[in-house]
C-alpha cells in the first residue's frame, strides 16, 4: 500500500466529493450560460478533444520552461489567476456573481499568501467543476472518451519514460502550489498527493456523462472511478510513481457500463 489505509481512504473520499460538487455545480450551466460574460469555445462535439489536446502540450510546455527557469513567482501568479477563475465559475452557481468573485479572489489570495492544507483542498474541491461546466455541455461522449484514452497515454509515457510529470510535481510541491490534493500525514514527514489532471479529467468524462445521460448514471461513473482510485492506491507500493490516469480512465469506462445495465 502506497500509503496507509486511512491517507488512502481521505484521498479517495476527497476525489468523489471533488466529483460530487463537480457534477452538481455542472448541472446548473447546462441550460444557462456561464457567469461573467464568459463563452464556452464554439468547437466541433465530435472533434472537440483536438483543441483541448493541443491547449494541453502548451500549457506543458510552458510550464516545463517556468520550472527550467525557476520561475516561481510567475508559476504562482499563473496558478492563483487560473484558481480566481475557475473558483468564480464554480461558485457562481451557489452565489451571485459579486459574491461568488469575492470569495475566489479571497481563496485564490489566500493559496498565494497564507498557503494551507484545509485552504488548498477545499479549493481543490470546486476549482475542476468549472472546467467541467465549460466543456462538459460541449463535448460528445466519444470525445471525451478519445481525450481520456490520449491523455492515458500521455500521462503513463511522461510519468515511466521522460518522468518529466514527476519533476513537474515536485516543482509544484517546492513552490506550495500543487494541482491536486494534498493529505500530509505522520505527523507531516510523509505527504499523499493526487494530481488536479486526474480529478479534471475524470470529472469532465462524467460531467458529459451528466449531460447526455443524467445526474444518476454520472455519478455511478465517478463511484466505480473513486473506486478504481482506492485499489489503485492500495495495491501500489511505496516510493514510487504511478501514472493515475490508465487505472482512472478505466474506472470511468466500466462505471459507465455499469450505468447502462442499471
Amino acid at each position: 500500500m502506497k500509503h496507509n489505509l486511512t491517507v488512502t481512504i481521505v484521498i479517495a473520499v476527497l476525489f468523489f466529493l471533488a466529483h460530487f460538487i463537480g457534477l452538481f455545480i455542472t448541472q446548473q450551466y447546462l441550460e444557462v450560460e456561464l457567469p461573467y460574460g464568459i463563452e464556452r469555445p464554439e468547437l466541433e462535439s465530435s472533434t472537440s478533444y483536438v483543441p483541448l489536446i493541443i491547449a494541453i502540450f502548451i500549457a506543458t510546455g510552458i510550464a516545463l520552461l517556468l520550472m527550467k527557469f525557476g520561475a516561481m513567482k510567475i508559476w504562482k501568479l499563473w496558478f492563483v489567476f487560473a484558481t480566481i477563475y475557475l473558483l468564480g465559475i464554480a461558485f457562481s452557481a451557489f452565489l451571485i456573481q459579486m459574491w461568488a468573485l469575492i470569495l475566489a479572489v479571497i481563496f485564490g489570495l489566500l493559496k498565494f499568501y497564507r498557503p494551507s492544507v484545509i485552504t488548498h483542498n477545499f479549493t481543490e474541491l470546486f476549482v475542476y467543476s468549472g472546467i467541467a461546466a465549460i466543456f462538459a455541455p460541449i463535448m460528445s461522449l466519444l470525445a471525451v472518451s478519445i481525450l481520456l484514452v490520449l491523455i492515458s497515454v500521455y500521462d503513463a509515457i511522461a510519468v515511466w519514460k521522460t518522468k518529466h510529470m514527476v519533476k513537474m510535481a515536485k516543482f509544484q510541491a517546492k513552490s506550495k502550489m500543487f494541482a491536486g490534493l494534498v493529505v500530509p500525514y505522520d505527523k507531516g514527514k510523509k505527504t499523499a498527493v493526487l494530481g488536479g489532471g486526474d480529478i479534471g479529467f475524470t470529472l469532465l468524462f462524467s460531467g458529459v456523462v451528466l449531460a447526455q445521460f443524467g445526474f444518476y448514471k454520472a455519478l455511478l461513473v465517478s463511484f466505480v472511478t473513486a473506486i478504481s482510485l482506492l485499489l489503485l492506491l492500495t495495491y501500489s507500493k511505496k516510493n514510487k510513481f504511478y501514472p493515475a490516469m490508465p487505472y482512472l480512465s478505466a474506472g470511468c469506462f466500466l462505471g459507465l457500463l455499469l450505468s447502462f445495465l442499471f
